[in-house]
């Protein structure tokens, strides 16, 4: 840990391809490794990805560069979506040979053997292995190869994981890019809000949206973007850290192309001051949100939402003047032509965008003429999120020229079926109900079985209670945390306790004699298929409460082929998601609404803030199907409401009558 960075291997920088031009960029810019993703099972399905015919001749090509590439399969599988996602891997192996694939959904630890797919297997973010504990556990029991950590992470909270890593087990740090609200893996907002899955690559970033809370309308949880810019550096003496990560597979060649730039140099020349400040001259030019280093540095923490900054994707180049008669741009920066530039923020469903035609210098006059049905008015924010300079072009237009098409296989179709695990005879106990809360109250709780495991729980419980009681850990575990969140565990199994529920698969490390145990894997587990639950079994699970996300038709198939007892979560407060930080300017525990005019409210528990819609999930009326489906465990998750908030009475039925997008 304390090696000269000279004397140490340097860290491969990981660069997003979300299309043709920008994988091509990467290898022009020097990347070392490329991640692009399929048009199915992708965590960024809004990019427009590949095929396997389109990438097959990229992946040769950038493996005569000497560039790696891996496949993003980093999607929450259906029942329904095994036998394809397997057939996918086949497919992968046979024709383009990528060097591994990220994903988050444990069924593909299985399918990969199932498919005899030969590479590495990376667990995304999404995962959430977020605290030290973990990493023996995911390299020794799942033979995983490299871990992408959570991008909140400070620069203490990342050695300690670095300290705890096995050393055939890589570690991969995101450097720069977009940052999402709740944490990843935790987030279910656009999920609850529409049937449409952050947890499948197809959010629709309601956190980007405009609140409204006491007659302030903010865009209060969207993030600015991460850049470590020159703090890189101090990653350089953690040999631990394999890889540095950019984010961005929705965005062009241009962007890839100069960021990938930039952190190569800062990687190989950044102790020279000419060269740090090339470098940090080609992130301004990268086409980004304004940049934050977000937690990286412990001492000196900056709060992502920033409410007095531009936050829509793109650079900021200013805003429409003029009047209805004449309106222009005075850009900040000058402007090319082919440069694309977009008006108005995504969210906002008249925003549009156009190419400009002619040179306009930093702080010349781009004239607007707004199309039919546009809403386009002075004040309306304006920014570039695309450039084809010349040089760029022609670099492209060359390495493309090296890519030569092999000849495609008559038939891409793939056989394959999934080998679905037996249903297992524990299946068939009486059905319970499980009530969970926070803390025993002054009268107690006649439905009370269980609880939050913290510190303010287990103060002053009853002795009675201790072995009864189901324990539930939370979501979330920060390396910060883990000795704490070990040592509540171990004071409650002193106490008698045997029943836990885990809320990631890697709170096992937790626990030593797991075989007299009676450990559940929670909701946040995001399970949602047999072979993620095959996986949960190997790592010793009793039981399971899946996914609440999930529709009708999957909650009924999914017990078919479980190797274990089965739960889900039926009433009760769900969160939209679970974040770490939270503007300063939103209050908790105080009801904020959204431009659709749902409202919801956020609380601190830990370190972490919750944030819960006003209204609760209620699939009580369904039990009887679940019971005779097979499920045996069913969850009410019972929350302190504030004083300030009013529940409102809604069906509750979440995705049930849909089928999740």
């Amino acid at each position: 840990m304390n090696d000269e960075p000279s004397k140490l291997k340097r860290p491969s920088i990981l660069a997003p391809a979300g299309n043709k031009a920008s994988f091509l960029a990467a290898i022009a810019a020097g990347a070392d490794e490329i991640y692009c993703g399929l048009r199915q099972f992708s965590a960024r399905m809004k990019a427009k990805n590949f095929s396997i015919e389109d990438l097959a001749p990229l992946t040769r090509l950038a493996h005569d560069k000497g560039v790696k590439v891996y496949v993003t399969l980093n999607s929450l599988l259906k029942p329904d979506d095994l036998d394809v996602a397997g057939g996918l891997l086949q497919r992968l192996s046979r024709h383009v040979k990528p060097d591994g694939i990220i994903v988050q959904d444990l069924s593909f630890i299985q399918l990969a053997r199932q498919a005899g797919f030969p590479g590495e297997l990376h667990l995304s973010t999404l995962s959430n292995v977020s605290f030290p504990e973990a990493l023996k556990l995911v390299r020794n029991t799942l033979g995983v190869h490299r871990i992408v950590l959570p991008r909140e992470l400070n620069i203490d909270e990342i050695k300690a994981m670095a300290l705890a890593c096995p050393k055939d087990l890589g570690l991969e740090v995101f450097v720069h890019g977009a940052l999402c609200y709740g944490v990843s893996g935790r987030c279910y907002w656009s999920s609850y809000f529409g049937g449409k899955s952050g947890l499948r690559g197809r959010c629709v970033q309601p956190c980007r949206r405009v609140y409204t809370q006491k007659e302030r309308r903010k865009r209060f949880f969207s993030c600015q973007d991460l850049s470590l810019d020159v703090l890189v550096k101090v990653l350089l003496s953690i040999p631990e850290i394999r890889t540095w990560k950019i984010e961005g597979r929705k965005k062009g060649a241009h962007t890839v192309y100069y960021t990938v730039k930039a952190y190569r140099i800062l990687r190989d020349q950044g102790t020279d001051p000419k060269m740090k400040k090339a470098a940090l001259e080609l992130l301004a030019y990268a086409l980004g949100r304004t940049g934050t280093h977000y937690n990286f540095l412990p001492q000196r923490p900056q709060n992502p939402v920033n409410l007095e900054s531009q936050t829509g994707s793109g650079l900021f180049m200013g805003s429409v003047k003029g009047s209805k008669q004449t309106l222009f741009l005075n850009p900040r920066e000058e402007l090319l032509p082919g440069d694309l530039i977009r008006l108005g923020y995504e969210d906002e469903s008249w925003h549009t965008t156009t190419r400009v035609g002619k040179y306009v210098p930093k702080g010349g006059r781009l004239y607007l003429k707004p199309r039919s049905k546009q809403r386009l008015e002075k004040g309306i924010p304006v920014f570039l999120i695309d450039r084809q300079e010349k040089d760029l072009k022609e670099i492209l237009a060359e390495l493309e020229s090296e890519c030569v098409k092999a000849p495609v296989p008559k038939s891409l179709v793939s056989n394959f079926v999934a080998r679905k695990p037996k249903r297992s005879g524990k299946n068939k106990g009486a059905a319970s109900d499980l009530h969970v809360f926070r803390r025993l109250g002054k009268t107690g709780h006649r439905d009370l079985s269980g609880l939050w495991l913290s510190n303010p729980a287990i103060k002053n419980l009853p002795k009675e209670l201790w072995s009864r009681l189901w324990w539930w850990l939370p979501p979330v575990v920060w390396p910060d945390d883990a000795q704490n969140q070990k040592e509540q565990v171990d004071a409650v199994l002193k106490k008698g306790a045997r029943n836990f529920v885990l809320n990631a698969p890697w709170q096992t490390g937790f626990f030593t004699h797991l075989k007299t145990m009676n450990l559940w894997a929670g909701p946040f587990c995001n399970i949602a298929n047999e072979l993620a639950l095959k996986t949960l079994e190997s790592l010793g699970f009793s039981g399971a409460i899946v996914s609440p996300e999930l529709g009708r038709k999957d909650y009924l198939l999914l017990p078919k082929h479980s190797p274990l007892p089965l739960g889900m979560v039926i009433s009760g407060n769900w969160p939209l998601c679970v974040s770490r930080v939270l503007s300063d300017q939103l209050e908790i525990e105080t009801s904020f609404a959204s431009p659709k005019g749902e409202k919801a409210w956020a609380r601190k528990f830990g370190a972490d803030y919750w944030v819960y819609p006003n209204w609760t999930l209620d699939l009580k009326a369904k039990q009887r199907a679940l019971e005779q489906a097979g499920y045996s465990l069913f969850v009410h998750l019972v929350e302190p409401i504030p004083k300030d908030v009013d529940l409102k009475k809604r069906p509750g039925l979440w995705n049930w009558d849909l089928d999740l997008i």
